[in-house]
Order: structure tokens, then C-alpha cells, then sequence
């Protein structure tokens, strides 16, 4: 059988101060992402990072992740064929949506 990648156990902690009201807004994003806070914070790192060229070749060990399903990983592959451009204009897109989408519930 084949072990997790990713641990809770294992995984590096970093504690951090939030500025009055961000918790809740985060937490509020996450939810309207369907997913926890802290997978909403470390989506987010990687997005940040990403963008600015800081991950390179680390964000390929995400692709064999188990927790990735079908759909995610050809996601995945088709939005690192697209241009920096193009994926940040997608990411920008799907945010505008996701806010519009959380305001109007």
C-alpha cells in the first residue's frame, strides 16, 4: 500500500499573526472554495510563489500527489502549457468569479 506524501504529523509549522478580521475573511474564501483554511493559505503561498517564478521544479512533486484526483492533475498539466500570461489572467478570472460568487450568497 502506498504511504501519503503529505503528513499533518510530519508537515512544517509556522505560527502566524493575523491582522484584525483576516482569519475570518480566510476562512470565509475557504469555505466558498469548498476547502479547509489551511489548504486555502498553502494554495494561495503557491499561487504567490508560483507566479514570481520561486517554486520551479517543486510544484512538479504536486502532480504525483494521491490527493490529486483526474480531473485536478489534467487541470494541472493543461494550465503549465498555457503562457505566464494566460495562467495569470485564468487565476485572475476565476478569483473575480469566485468573489462575485460569494457575494451574491
Amino acid at each position: 500500500m502506498k504511504q501519503a506524501i503529505y503528513s499533518s504529523r510530519t508537515a512544517d509549522k509556522f505560527v502566524v499573526r493575523l491582522p484584525d478580521g483576516m482569519r475570518e475573511r480566510i476562512a470565509d474564501v475557504a469555505r466558498n472554495h469548498h476547502r479547509s483554511m489551511n489548504s486555502e493559505i498553502i494554495a494561495r503561498l503557491e499561487q504567490s510563489l508560483f507566479q514570481e517564478g520561486s517554486l520551479g521544479d517543486e510544484l512538479n512533486l504536486h502532480m504525483d500527489s494521491p490527493e490529486l484526483s483526474l480531473h485536478e492533475r489534467e487541470l494541472l498539466q493543461r494550465f503549465r502549457q498555457l503562457s505566464r500570461r494566460q495562467q495569470n489572467a485564468l487565476v485572475a478570472l476565476i478569483a473575480h468569479d469566485a468573489e462575485l460568487a460569494s457575494e451574491e450568497a
